[in-house]
């Protein structure tokens, strides 16, 4: 056979690498069926009743890997496992699986391994986790019967678990590392403190310490950090203050430009944390592509001719717009607030104005180094303003681009409607009091600083 050539390959080649490719396409399923799965959804509850802690969990089966679940006898499928004889099995996919990786905390002291009460396979179609009493009644019910075509690639995992406690009205906080059952893992967490109040969570990979329940200076010192680490983190953000500075350079005249900024994103930012901001799916991109608007608006003022007795107001105006930019960053980790939502938005803007002064710290002396011994102050905030006004513009055709693929629509006059254009209206007012506000504190300030100028000329 050795003489026998197909397309220049001798035959006994051809017919090993058929062979080879048919043993290793037809293997590839049962491979497969260890691999990490790219989407996972945890379902939880958790409830202190007494001087016990409930933790109710479904997590899908096909995320628990190498499980050697037991097959059904003569079954020709080797997905199809024989619920008889899988109790066992179950519970200890839910220990290495579930308890391992979840650390549960009372006043910040860490509780004892949980103890696995109840394990249930369930069906795909299972509608029991809608509220925990549905859950649990379902986890501590019958099971599913013994001859039940069951897939265990399909199947989802229930489990009760119980910690003891001191308290119910202790303070929780929960530890999830549950990133290892897919690519992408997402915990559904649904906090029943004894108040009757139901808190929802949601959180990819592993978050680190949740606490369920912060009192306000724990949520403010995270709030602080994320608004922190946000503004440092947000390009856009950063090269609008990067405008804002170039023609200044001089804290001092620096103050009002930056009020007016805070006051602006901080007044759309709780307004959109109380639900005043529109919601329609046009309403984000909008403010993306406004936000691209004042960047390349601020840099082609500085290259014509920089207006800066009136660039105060011309940044309140936009930082309205960009604090709605940061309410879109926040909506994720306001959940983390618990009862505090009004100083964890007041933490939050904190937060932000401190990364902003880091960045001003930061910028004000190299933009000085740079105009003094590299480029002239003019040619140099020409060059710079270019470049960011580029930048802007990429952003502003992109973004566009995004916007035009929503289709506006009128809203219904309804009683909703016009129960939020009150609250569109309070907001107004407060807009037009914070800017009547600020600019009295301009002139105030001005009319200060020429008075002192007139006091030194008569010495």
């Amino acid at each position: 056979m050795q003489g026998f050539r197909i397309h220049g390959f001798p035959l006994v080649s051809f017919v090993s690498f058929v062979v080879i490719s048919a043993v290793a396409l037809s293997t590839a399923p049962r491979l497969s069926a260890h691999d990490i799965p790219n989407d996972v959804t945890v379902q939880t509850f958790l409830k202190p009743e007494g001087k016990t802690l409930r933790l109710v969990v479904r997590v899908p089966l096909l995320a628990m890997r190498d499980m050697d679940y037991p097959k059904r006898r003569g079954a020709t499928n080797a997905d199809l496992v024989d619920l008889s004889r899988a109790d066992a099995t179950l519970r200890d996919a839910a220990t290495l699986w579930v308890a391992d990786d979840i650390n549960v905390f009372e006043e910040d002291a860490k509780l004892a391994y949980p103890r696995v009460v109840e394990v249930r396979a369930s069906l795909p179609a299972d509608r029991s986790f809608a509220s925990y009493d549905e859950a649990l009644a379902h986890v501590t019910g019958p099971h599913l019967p013994g001859d039940t075509d069951f897939f265990w690639s399909q199947g989802m995992l229930d489990a009760l678990f119980e910690y003891p406690i001191r308290s119910d009205h202790s303070r929780f906080s929960i530890e999830p590392k549950l990133g290892r059952l897919g690519l992408r893992t997402v915990t559904v967490l649904r906090f029943l403190p004894p108040d009757g109040a139901v808190r929802a969570f949601e959180f990819q990979g592993d978050p680190g310490v949740v606490r369920l329940d912060p009192r306000w200076h724990q949520a403010a010192l995270q709030f602080v950090k994320l608004g922190f680490l946000h503004i440092l983190d947000g390009i856009d953000h950063l090269l609008f203050l990067f405008c804002l500075v170039i023609p200044f350079r001089r804290f001092r005249a620096l103050v009002a430009i930056v009020t007016s900024f805070t006051v602006a994103h901080s007044i759309t930012l709780i307004a959109s944390a109380y639900n005043i901001a529109p919601d329609a799916l046009w309403f984000p991109p909008l403010i993306e592509t406004l936000i691209a608007v004042s960047i390349l608006y601020m840099a082609l003022e500085n290259i014509v001719s920089p207006q800066l007795t009136r660039r105060w107001m011309i940044t309140f105006g936009f930082g309205l717009v960009h604090g709605f930019g940061f309410s879109f960053a926040l909506r994720q980790t306001l959940q983390f607030a618990g009862s505090h939502l009004l100083a964890s938005l007041l933490s939050f803007n904190i937060g932000v104005e401190l990364g902003q002064l880091l960045v001003l710290v930061l910028l004000i002396p190299a933009l000085d180094v740079l105009f003094r011994f590299v480029v002239a102050e003019r040619l140099g905030t020409i060059i710079l303003s270019a470049i960011v006004a580029h930048t802007a513009w990429h952003w502003l055709t992109e973004r566009y681009g995004v916007l035009r693929q929503f289709r506006f629509e009128w809203p219904v006059i309804d009683a909703a409607f016009l129960a939020m254009m009150m609250r569109w209206a309070m907001l107004l007012v407060i807009l037009a009091g914070a800017y009547w506000l600020l600019g009295n504190l301009r002139r105030a300030s001005r009319d200060a600083g020429s008075l002192k100028a007139g006091v030194k000329s008569e010495v």
